[in-house]
């Protein structure tokens, strides 16, 4: 008997161009100040392309739901209103493997986006979601190997070293995606595997 296919599947909300180019710059100096050129561990930037809002990781589902949960954006995608961007943050806290920086939803559309999806999502495929909070960031570097030693959650680097302030962005979501993303060594290949606008709530 053979094993179902599988696909590791994660949706989320899609941040302008010119966003992703300056949170891009800003991890470029934020690796600078954690790991000095020729250290032993770098860490990986992310393409500009590859940063996005996460929504929800589903982890590997059968592809024969890949239809479904496609189907279902379109139902959950009202506009989200501004959102901005925050401090730096480790993730996770206990044993910081990524940099991200915070998004901050002011008027709450982002997280009513959020539990429309995974809502959505349980109720077409039998998906059981995490129960932890959500916390809406845009991740921007991991480190490779081990779990990054010394980072705090409140913006200091190794060394005691601080990062660079954030930049003062405010954007909207442009957005819904499903997207399949592909292991290899290199790091992960994010495949579009639907998406639709998100279109302004009705008055």
């Amino acid at each position: 008997m053979s094993r179902r296919a599988t696909a590791r599947l994660f949706v989320a909300a899609e941040v302008p161009g010119s966003a992703r180019e300056q949170l891009a710059g800003w991890a470029r100096s934020a690796a600078s100040a954690v790991q000095p050129a020729g250290a032993p561990r770098p860490m990986r930037l992310l393409d500009p392309e590859n940063l996005h809002l996460t929504l929800c990781f589903l982890g590997s589902r059968p592809v024969e739901e890949i239809a479904a949960i496609g189907s279902t954006l379109s139902a959950c995608a009202a506009d989200v209103g501004e959102l901005s961007v925050g401090a730096p943050l480790w993730l996770p806290r206990a044993r910081p493997r990524s940099l991200a920086v915070a998004i901050h939803d002011e008027g709450g559309g982002l997280a009513d986006l959020q539990a429309a999806v995974t809502g959505a999502i349980a109720e077409s495929t039998g998906w059981e979601p995490e129960r932890r909070r959500f916390r809406a960031h845009v991740t921007v570097a991991r480190t490779r190997g081990r779990p990054a030693a010394g980072f705090s959650a409140g913006g200091r680097a190794g060394g005691g070293a601080y990062l660079p302030a954030t930049p003062q962005l405010r954007f909207s979501a442009e957005s819904l995606t499903l997207y399949r993303s592909w292991l290899s060594p290199a790091g992960a290949a994010y495949e579009v595997v639907a998406t639709c606008a998100l279109s302004p709530s009705a008055p």
